[in-house]
């Protein structure tokens, strides 16, 4: 039985796995992710790692500070940003009317300048 045992990982190891899943996910890792990731029933995971557990459980039932501060901040950049790109998109929607505008003079003036230029002399109608 002991020869399908495989060796645990060490506890650096699975710290390691468990930052990578925080990186990944941007949230932290349950203790199924982390046992799956580290290729280990969840039970087994769980009798060995009862600390890392705990960890994980604190870490997700305790509503973080500096979590809501992050998101705040997050939403004001997002929110600066938005307003940033607003305003340089009514600039360049000014200036395409100002430029629309002119091209429509010029278009004006150009077809009374074609129109005239292929004047036709009407011909006085003669009585039938």
């Amino acid at each position: 039985m002991n020869a399908h045992r495989r060796p645990l990982p060490s506890r650096s190891a699975v710290h390691g796995a468990a930052d990578a899943l925080t990186g990944e996910t941007g949230r932290g890792p349950s203790v199924l992710a982390l046992a799956t990731r580290l290729g280990i029933a969840n039970t087994t995971f769980r009798r060995h790692y009862p600390d890392v557990c705990a960890e994980l459980a604190a870490a997700t039932s305790a509503p973080s500070a500096s979590k809501a501060v992050n998101a705040y901040a997050a939403l004001k950049a997002d929110n600066a940003r938005l307003r940033s790109d607003k305003r340089e998109l009514a600039e360049q929607l000014e200036l395409a009317i100002a430029a629309i505008q002119r091209l429509s003079v010029d278009n004006d003036l150009l077809r009374t300048a074609l129109h005239e230029a292929h004047s036709v002399t009407p011909l006085p109608r003669r009585p039938r």
